[in-house]
């Protein structure tokens, strides 16, 4: 019986770094070196010129063009009113307040060390920044970035 636990602790976590070795998409990443990208050395641009003030730096990937990884600053009171992505979007906040509010529901706030998974598709809620100081969170996703507001009902 002891042999038999021993050998599926071992098969899981060769099983385990199998699924950890690879990249999305299902390619498998280098073994060899690293990637380092000292915060000095990240290249902010702007996510979107109507949008002025929001700040993104793609750490792989390319934002605008399908799955990435990248690290964004919203300036302090900033916010988005309700809207949709097309894609999962997964969030980390590494600094200030992060304000969260789904259609209907009241405000989550959520400060650094949090984490946030909302789904694409129809998955309604609004986005905003603690006026008290700039956001700074790292968003993950499958796919490119968007954001499709949501029209109000017409009366």
């Amino acid at each position: 019986m002891r042999t038999r636990n021993i050998l599926a602790l071992a098969v899981s976590f060769m099983l385990a770094a199998a699924v950890l070795a690879q990249a999305p998409g299902g390619a498998a990443k280098s073994a060899k070196g690293a990637v380092l990208m000292p915060a000095a050395d990240m290249k902010w641009t702007e996510l979107d010129p109507k949008v002025p003030g929001v700040m993104i730096a793609d750490l792989w990937g390319n934002h605008a063009k399908g799955a990435f990884g990248a690290m964004n600053k919203f300036p302090a009171g900033w916010s988005a009113p309700l809207h949709t992505h097309t894609r999962d979007m997964k969030l980390v906040v590494v600094s200030g307040t992060w304000i969260h509010t789904p259609e209907g529901k009241p405000e989550v706030r959520l400060g650094p060390g949090s984490y946030l998974m909302q789904s694409g598709g129809n998955y309604r809620h609004a986005s905003a920044c603690d006026k008290a100081s700039e956001c700074v969170v790292f968003i993950e996703s499958n796919g490119a970035f968007d954001i499709k507001p949501v029209e109000a009902a017409r009366k």
